[in-house]
């Protein structure tokens, strides 16, 4: 039976995840193929459906805009993405013949794991730009990194209802204000995370830039193309550290891989080094 993953999400032709999973699944020797699926939420059931009566599936990453949609198409979910009402994994398991589908959210754990390879300072201080289900994610990881309070900058305050969930279930306090007034409590910031679509924060880039004060902290934009973004240029010419998504992407994915391929403890540092080679990141090790 031959062993089958994908990522869905609209649009989805530039992911770079089957970059990531096929690299990895070629270190480690295991037969999975990984595939882009186009998917719209209105859709979603019915690709759900089909994937149900198929033998084979190991596993599904799901981008925007099915992250939330996806809870009510699957039979159980696990952890954080249970408390945050976010997933972006689904991975399946077989019991006694029958089989269920699992959703979990490996978005926090490739937030936590990219800002720490960056630096961070302990409990900092935080922004995040954008209010939907990665900023949740984002508050969620903040939280694992000490932070009990955020600032969370939006375009459409009226907008903000999954980020104030998260909030509420992990107990952070949250103040939420317009994008408009982010400038200068973002260039002071220990960490900024900005789940705004690309391009979206480019009138900020401007504002902070107009500032000419350092920005010392560590900004990990989620969009990562266009690369370099505006406010990734504007940040690291401020002495701050940057941290492309691609960064997300790839700790989101690792996480991902030990679930698909049921070999979590052989997801070493090697694996790790293939799956940075495929999408032009500086091999680390974990």
């Amino acid at each position: 039976m031959s062993l089958r993953a994908a990522v869905l999400g609209h649009p989805i032709s530039h992911s770079k995840s089957p970059a990531l999973h096929l690299a990895a699944y070629a270190q480690l020797g295991i037969g999975i193929s990984y595939t882009a699926i186009d998917v719209t939420e209105g859709l979603l059931p019915s690709l759900m459906g089909q994937i149900r009566d198929q033998q084979g599936w190991r596993g599904l990453s799901v981008t925007m805009p099915l992250k939330t949609a996806m809870l009510s198409q699957v039979d159980e979910v696990r952890g954080v993405a249970k408390t945050l009402g976010v997933v972006n994994t689904v991975s399946f398991e077989d019991h006694n013949g029958t089989r269920r589908s699992i959703g979990s959210n490996t978005d926090v754990a490739g937030i936590v794991n990219a800002v720490r390879h960056a630096g961070s300072a302990a409990a900092p201080s935080a922004v995040v730009l954008g209010g939907g289900g990665t900023a949740a994610s984002a508050v969620a990881a903040l939280k694992e990194l000490g932070t009990a309070h955020a600032q969370v900058f939006v375009r459409d305050t009226s907008r903000t209802a999954d980020v104030r969930a998260a909030a509420e279930a992990l107990g952070v306090d949250l103040e939420i204000r317009s994008l408009t007034d982010a400038a200068r409590p973002t260039a002071s910031a220990d960490v900024v995370i900005s789940t705004l679509p690309p391009r979206a924060a480019d009138g900020l880039a401007a504002e902070v830039a107009a500032l000419k004060t350092p920005t010392p902290g560590v900004l990990l934009d989620v969009a990562y193309d266009p690369w370099p973004s505006l406010i990734a240029t504007v940040w690291q010419s401020g002495g701050g550290a940057v941290v492309p998504g691609l960064e997300m992407l790839l700790y989101q994915a690792v996480e991902q891989v030990r679930l698909f391929t049921r070999r979590g403890d052989d997801v070493n540092a090697a694996v790790i080094d293939v799956m940075c080679d495929a999408v032009g990141l500086p091999r680390r090790a974990l």
